[in-house]
């Protein structure tokens, strides 16, 4: 049997984990940490220590040159109260990888930087805390100099793939300076230069930085990297567009492989990277008009609009009513709806009153993709839905967190970005967020992994190693978007549109959100009675009530000037 690479502690692969427990385990015993790793000779307890005494000096002095940002200034929620969260997850788990910050300080770095949150759903609320509490094992500095975030928790290096979902969640941290160096680790981690696997991956990049810019008005780190935001953009035409404008790219390089429409080797138009094309040159001509390079900004918009229109006329089956893949081999369109036609909307690209919208019907239809636990990535009535096997990152039919959270995202700009249509509601949108909320559980514990089955919620990779607190999704944008609806725009007008239901939650507070350099609270109390501050939804900024609803519906705000410098 080949030797564990983790044995090697010099060697490790590992980044900054501690392995501390090993370590004392091996000098104290005098064996391997791992079955089938043979040492020849005893260990030498003075190099061990000395190993242990440098790890110990090194993690200490990483953690000095961390910023540390006072605790969350919150308005109605006790810190305290929440602690327990993380005392729960810590005490569920051996932790045997160690990154940046070790579950021993989880409650600290969160506390810091989380956005607070309760509901009168229990199940919600230990979620929402889980998936912080998870994300934060991810951070590890990389022999680069930077600071970036893994998608497997075992591994070092990290992945483009859900590149996207991590700064869309992210934002809405209090501290911004680890993605702040994540998004260099890619553009300028490689001796300056962009990392060598960051087009491994379609991305949304472009795209999410401006997301993030929406929350956090931060225009001088936007600005800055503009010029390297472009060469990538130009970077995906050279490689990947076709002479009629459109993308093609291999199904696995979505990120989505062994799917019913895709393949490894054939260079068939999709919807993700040709979706993520025009949100990113959106993005890139709002970034350019931010940066006052107008002539920059118009040549993005008309790429935007060319991209709409071939987006549109290319993969849209006017038959079936979806966005679908169109195949390189025969030029039709693939036989099978896929979870990957709602992703548009994660972009606002189709257009309104062009009966895009029809496409949302099959959300609802257990014939569809609808299941009883959650989104399916294809329709189960295809003869192909769930015919490739299991255990091999199969996307075609099981359920994966990477494409609900931009089912989700994308239906919540349906919901409040486009004119009322008849084919889904709010309560589509919460009944799918409740349910995908219900599917992180591992033996009634909180569990997220890579993907599951349809019927029973069972995580389809079991418990290996690699898909625990798999980073490749998102929860806390979702909730703050969604549930609680609290819609991002450039303006100085808060805009909340909760999809919440006011049945299932009597009250809800989200507190302590940083946004355009103030801090935001947002809670509801359907009777006035769980918090003693007035009935219905309420929002406040630096502590201050400046709107409230009778409601829990949609409700804008003025935000008040800051205070001058």
């Amino acid at each position: 049997m080949s030797p564990h690479p983790s044995c090697h502690f010099e060697r490790s692969t590992r980044g900054n984990e501690a392995p501390v427990n090993g370590i004392i385990s091996r000098l104290r015993h005098n064996q391997p940490r791992h079955p089938g790793c043979h040492t020849t000779a005893p260990l030498n307890p003075i190099r061990v220590l000395g190993l242990l005494v440098s790890f110990l000096l090194f993690s200490a002095a990483l953690r000095a040159a961390e910023p540390s940002p006072a605790a969350a200034p919150l308005a109605v929620l006790k810190p305290e109260a929440f602690a327990r969260h993380v005392a729960y997850f810590n005490a569920m788990e051996d932790e045997p990888v160690v990154n940046v910050v070790p579950n021993a300080e989880a409650w600290a770095w969160l506390q810091a930087r989380v956005p607070f949150f309760e509901c009168a759903d229990r199940d919600v609320e230990e979620i929402y805390w889980f998936r912080w509490w998870a994300l934060r094992k991810h951070l590890r500095k990389d022999p680069s100099g930077h600071f970036a975030f893994t998608e497997f928790v075992n591994r070092a290096r990290p992945v483009s793939s859900a590149l996207g979902h991590h700064l869309m969640e992210g934002r809405w941290l209090r501290d911004q300076s680890f993605h702040d160096d994540y998004v260099l680790y890619w553009l300028r981690g490689n001796k300056g230069a962009p990392q060598d696997h960051l087009h491994r991956f379609s991305s949304w990049l472009q795209f999410a930085l401006w997301q993030r810019w929406l929350v956090t008005q931060d225009t001088a780190t936007l600005t800055g990297l503009l010029d390297d935001l472009v060469a990538d953009f130009g970077r995906w035409e050279k490689e990947q567009q076709l002479p009629n404008g459109l993308f093609w790219q291999f199904d696995v390089r979505d990120a989505m492989e062994e799917s019913i429409s895709g393949s490894r080797t054939r260079k068939n138009i999709r919807p993700p990277l040709n979706s993520y094309m025009f949100g990113n040159a959106r993005a890139l001509a709002a970034i350019a008009r931010l940066a006052g390079r107008e002539e920059l900004a118009k040549e993005f918009d008309a790429k935007a609009a060319a991209f709409r229109r071939q987006t549109q006329d290319a993969l849209w089956d006017p038959e079936a009513k979806f966005f679908k893949v169109r195949l390189e081999e025969t030029g039709q369109f693939s036989d099978a709806r896929e979870q990957i036609g709602f992703i548009p909307w994660y972009f606002n690209l189709p257009e309104p009153g062009k009966n895009y919208e029809a496409a949302w019907a099959q959300l609802s239809d257990d014939r569809g993709f609808r299941a009883p636990f959650g989104i399916t990535t294809a329709e189960r009535r295809h003869s192909q839905f769930r015919s490739h096997g299991i255990g091999t990152c199969e996307w075609d039919g099981a359920i994966w967190p990477f494409a609900t959270s931009q089912t989700l995202t994308g239906l919540a700009n349906l919901l409040g970005d486009y004119p009322a249509q008849n084919f889904v509601s709010a309560r589509d949108w919460f009944e799918a967020f409740i349910t995908y909320t219900r599917s992180h559980r591992y033996d009634n514990r909180p569990y997220l992994g890579e993907y599951h089955d349809e019927i029973t919620g069972q995580w389809l990779k079991g418990r290996n190693e690699r898909s625990r607190t798999y980073n490749h999704s998102t929860y806390g944008d979702l909730l703050i978007t969604g549930a609680v609806g609290l819609r991002p725009r450039a303006d100085d007008v808060v805009e909340l549109n909760p999809l919440a239901s006011a049945e299932a939650w009597p009250w809800f507070c989200l507190d302590g959100v940083p946004y355009h350099g103030r801090t935001l609270t947002i809670l509801y109390d359907r009777d006035g009675t769980h918090y003693g501050r007035g009935t219905g939804l309420l929002l406040l900024v630096n502590g201050k009530l400046v709107a409230q609803s009778e409601k829990l519906g949609r409700l804008t705000a003025k935000l008040p000037a800051l205070p001058a410098p």
